[in-house]
This record gives structure tokens, sequence and C-alpha cells, in this order.
């Protein structure tokens, strides 16, 4: 399986990048290596067999044609985007730039692929659009979030990942295109960005 991986060189994205790697299938990164970026946490990995890399910004629909086209990948995992609750008060325009605008474009590169994919791989084509648990607002007092908690967006970062999410799901009612949203909440673990 080719697993394109949006925003591949970030702290999540390269442990998944890796972990695509380690189970037999091939990584298409795609990075525009930003200040998030960690491109370290790749060592080594660009040797590999089944590793691509591709220095691209997701508002770019140029650029994500040509990507679609040249690698056919058989799902997408998007994670590329502007992270930090700090960061988006101080400057939400790239927030909204990235997250809202960049996640329309790669939508519409993934359906316009999707739609001219034969049955087969049609059928087991997959877009995971993964987002944050921040959507839901602050964490009351039942302790967890669930699938039918309502969004409740406090920053500029959770409204643009919270706007990302409706694209995405309105991609899949509307369009047909087969999506997965996933919440992370919190991430840690090794090559974790300081």
């Amino acid at each position: 399986m080719r697993i394109l991986i949006t925003g591949g060189a970030g702290f999540i994205g390269s442990a998944l990048v890796r972990h695509v790697l380690d189970n037999g299938h091939e990584a298409v990164n795609l990075d525009k290596l930003t200040y998030a970026a960690a491109p370290g946490n790749l060592d080594g990995v660009e040797s590999r067999p089944g590793y691509r890399f591709e220095q691209a910004d997701i508002c770019d629909a140029q650029a994500l044609g040509r990507i679609f086209a040249s690698h056919q990948p058989d799902a997408v995992m998007h994670l590329a985007a502007e992270s930090h609750v700090d960061r988006s008060i101080d400057g939400p325009a790239a927030f909204m730039e990235t997250n809202i605008q960049g996640t329309y474009r790669v939508l519409e590169a993934a359906l316009e692929y999707f739609r001219a994919l034969p049955g087969g791989r049609r059928e087991a084509f997959r877009f995971h659009h993964v987002s944050t648990d921040e959507v839901f607002g602050s964490l009351g007092t039942e302790g967890y979030f669930t699938e039918t908690t309502p969004y409740a967006p406090r920053s500029p970062y959770s409204a643009s990942k919270a706007s990302s999410d409706h694209l995405a799901s309105a991609w899949h009612h509307t369009f047909g295109l087969p999506v997965v949203i996933s919440n992370c909440s919190n991430n840690y673990g090794p090559r974790q960005f300081p």
C-alpha cells in the first residue's frame, strides 16, 4: 500500500512515516518544511525503499495534482497543519490559510484523484483527516470526549481545525469521498519537539 502523508516531517507525521515503512508499506511524505518540521526525525528514512519526499505547500493546487498523479497513492493521511494555540493567537492568518484553505485543496485534489481510480482501487481508497481534541473545547466534569461531544473551539487554532473537520465531513457526505476523521489528544513520545 502506498500512503500519501501530509505533514510527514512533523513530530506525529515522522512517527507515522516510520510506522508505515516498518510495516512494509510505501510512504510519500508531503511537507512544506515550516517551523514545525523536524527533518532530523527522518534521519535514515530517506534512504529506505518505499520512501519518497515532496516538499510542497498543501495550499498549492498544482503541486497537489502533480503529486497525486505521479505517486498514485492508495490512501491519504492528512496531518499537515499549523499548530500550537499560542501561535494561533499571535498570528491567526496562517492557521486559516493552512488548516482551512490547505485542507480544502487537499480534499479537492484527493476527490479528483479518487473519481478517476478504477473500481477496486477506488473501493479501497481512504482519506484519513487527523485532527485534534481541541475542537471540543475544555474538558468538562466527565473527563473525556466522545464522537458525539459537540464542537466548542476556544482558540483560532481549534476553530481552524474544527473547520477542517467539517470540510472533510462535507466532502464525504456531499461527494462520496471515503473520509475518516480522528481527534488526537496531546501526543507525546520519542523525537518530540521540545
